[in-house]
C-alpha cells in the first residue's frame, strides 16, 4: 500500500537495501537527517541506515550486490558505501550509557526504537521503514514531524539526561536552530531545553577543543551565524567556548554617558559580512574584530568612552583563540591580520585620501585588501543614518582610490626593487645591517611617493642615499 513518504524512497538503493533486509531477516530503517530533510524539502545526498543487526554485515552484502567498495569503520561499528551520487552509512541499532566524565557510550546492539531514543533530538529521531510490508511508513515515536512543523528543537528524552550524557548536544542544539531557520520559519530550543542548558553548560569543560571548533564552524557556514551567537550567550554556553566574545557584552555608563554595546554590534558585522561572502574565515574576523575591546576601555569626561588600540590588543588575542581551538594557523594569519588593519580604511574616511595612506594601505593588506575592505563596510553600523550615509559615500571614494594606486604603483603584492646581492654587489660589502636599512630607505620612499615602484628610480635614490649608512660604490 502507497504510502506519503514514497515520493522520497524513489532511489535505487532503497529497494535494494529492502530486498537485502528481507532475504537476511532483518529490519532496516533509514533515519536521521535524510528523513529531517526530506520533510524541509532540502533532502541531500548523505543517508544513514540503521539496521536492528550488524550495520557492517549489512553493508558488506549492499556492497556485493551492487558492485561497489564498502569502507569500514570498525571501532565505531559503521560502514559506508557510494552509489549513484548517494554516500550511505550503515550502522547496527543500538543503546548507550554513559559515564559521567566522558561523552564516549557504552554501547549494547538494540532494537530501533533503543536506537531512537538515544538520537539528539526528535526532528532527528524520525525513520523511514525499509520494509516490505510497509515500505516508506514514518517511525515517529516522539513527533518529530509535529516539533518540524512547528520550528522546535525539543531532545527525546529528558533534557539533563541528553546534555549530560553527550554535553556536544548543546551545541547541537544551537547548530540545527540556526541552520534550519528561514526568514519564514524560525526554529527555537523549547523553554525546558535551553533552561537545561544553563544548569549543564559546564559540561562542556569534558569536550575536545577540536570537537568545539567544528561545531562553531558550521555555525559560523550557515546563512544566520549570529543566532548561533546569540542563542549560545542565552543558554550560558559562551563563556565555556569563546569568553572573549562574552566579555564584550554589556554597557557601562559613567556621568550618563555609555558606549555601545560591543557583543551585540560584533554580531551585527557578522550578519552584514554573512550577507556578502561565504568566507568563513572572514566570518571569524568579524566576528574577532571588536575583541580588544575590553581591555582597551577607557573614560574620559571630555571623549567620552575610547578604546585606543583594541584593534592591536584584539590581532594579540587572535593566535591563542586559535591555539586554544585547534584551529589552523594559515588562517590564523589572515584573521589576524584582518583584525589588526579593520580601522585602517576607516581611518582614510575621516582624513584626506592621500596616494601615500593608500599605498601603506594595500601594502600592508596585500591580497587579503578586498576582503578587508568588505569587514570595514560591514562595520558601519551606526543607528545616525546620516552619518552612515557621510561615512559610506567617503568609503566608496576610499575604494576608488585603492583601484587607482593598485593599476598605477602595483602596490599590491610589493616586491622591492632592490634586493640585498644588489647592494652587496654595487658597494662591495658582505650581509651587514645597513643593507637591511638601505632597503627600508627605498620601501619608505616608494609608499611615499617620492619614487615610482620600479628599479631604475629605485636604485638613483638608493646609490642618493647609500652614503649617509657611511656606503660607497665600488
Amino acid at each position: 500500500m502507497p504510502t506519503i513518504t514514497d515520493q522520497f524512497l524513489h532511489r535505487p538503493i532503497f529497494r535494494i537495501i529492502s530486498d537485502i533486509a528481507a532475504e537476511r531477516g532483518v529490519r532496516a530503517f533509514v533515519i536521521g537527517g535524510y528523513v529531517r530533510d526530506c520533510f524541509l524539502g532540502r533532502a541531500g545526498n548523505d543517508i544513514d541506515v540503521v539496521v536492528e543487526g550488524s550495520g557492517i554485515d549489512f553493508a558488506r552484502a549492499v556492497g556485493e550486490r551492487t558492485g561497489q567498495h564498502v569502507s569500514y569503520f570498525k571501532n565505531f561499528g559503521t560502514a559506508m558505501l557510494h552509489y549513484r551520487g548517494d554516500e550511505v552509512e550503515f550502522v547496527g541499532a543500538r543503546k548507550e550509557s554513559y559515564r559521567r566524565e566522558s561523552r564516549k557510550p557504552i554501547v549494547e546492539n538494540g532494537t530501533l526504537e533503543d536506537d531512537q531514543q538515544r538520537r539528539d533530538f526528535t526532528i532527528n529521531a524520525m525513520a523511514f521503514s525499509l520494509q516490505k510490508e510497509d515500505f516508506g511508513a514514518l517511525v515517529d515515536p516522539f513527533g518529530g514531524i509535529r516539533d518540524l512543523s512547528a520550528g522546535i528543537i525539543r531532545t527525546p528524552l529528558d533534557p539533563d539526561t541528553t546534555y549530560s550524557d553527550d554535553p556536544l548536544r548543546m551545541l547541537r542544539a544551537v547548530r540545527f536552530a540556526t541552520k534550519l531557520s528561514t526568514a519564514d520559519h524560525t526554529f527555537t530550543i523549547v523553554p525546558e531545553s535551553m533552561a537545561s542548558m544553563r544548569r549543564m553548560a559546564d559540561r562542556l569543560k569534558i569536550l575536545s577543543c577540536e570537537r568545539i571548533a567544528e561545531e562553531l564552524n558550521k555555525m559560523l557556514s550557515t546563512e544566520r551565524p549570529a543566532m548561533a551567537f546569540e542563542l549560545m550567550e542565552e543558554a550560558g554556553l559562551l563563556k565555556y567556548v569563546l569568553p572573549e566574545l562574552l566579555a564584550l557584552k554589556g554597557v557601562e555608563t559613567v556621568d550618563g554617558r555609555g558606549h555601545k554595546d560591543n557583543f551585540a554590534h560584533s554580531l551585527a558585522v557578522l550578519t552584514n559580512v554573512s550577507t556578502v561572502s561565504d568566507n568563513i574565515w572572514l566570518r571569524w574576523a568579524a566576528l574577532l574584530h571588536d575583541i580588544g575591546k575590553p581591555a582597551s576601555k577607557r573614560y574620559d569626561p571630555g571623549q567620552g568612552w575610547t578604546f585606543h588600540g583594541h584593534e592591536v590588543i584584539g590581532a594579540r588575542m587572535v593566535p591563542k583563540i586559535f591555539d586554544r581551538l585547534r584551529l589552523p594557523l594559515d588562517e590564523m594569519k589572515y584573521v589576524q591580520k584582518l583584525v589588526r588593519l579593520h580601522l585602517r580604511p576607516i581611518a582614510l574616511v575621516d582624513e584626506e585620501v592621500t596616494d601615500s595612506a593608500v599605498r601603506r594601505l594595500l601594502f600592508d593588506a596585500g591580497d587579503d585588501i578586498d576582503d578587508l575592505m568588505l569587514l570595514c563596510n560591514a562595520d558601519i553600523t551606526s543607528k545616525n543614518e546620516a552619518k552612515v550615509a557621510r561615512i559610506r559615500a567617503n568609503f566608496e571614494l576610499v575604494k576608488r582610490k585603492l583601484v587607482e594606486v593598485e593599476a598605477k604603483d602595483a602596490i599590491r603584492n610589493f616586491k622591492n626593487p632592490i634586493n640585498g646581492e644588489y647592494v652587496m654587489q654595487v658597494y662591495g660589502i658582505p650581509p651587514c645591517s645597513e643593507i637591511g636599512q638601505l632597503k627600508e630607505m627605498v620601501k619608505e620612499a616608494i609608499l611615499d611617493g617620492v619614487i615610482g615602484n620600479n628599479f631604475e628610480e629605485a636604485d638613483a635614490f638608493m646609490r642618493q642615499r647609500a652614503p649617509e649608512l657611511g656606503l660607497h660604490e665600488v
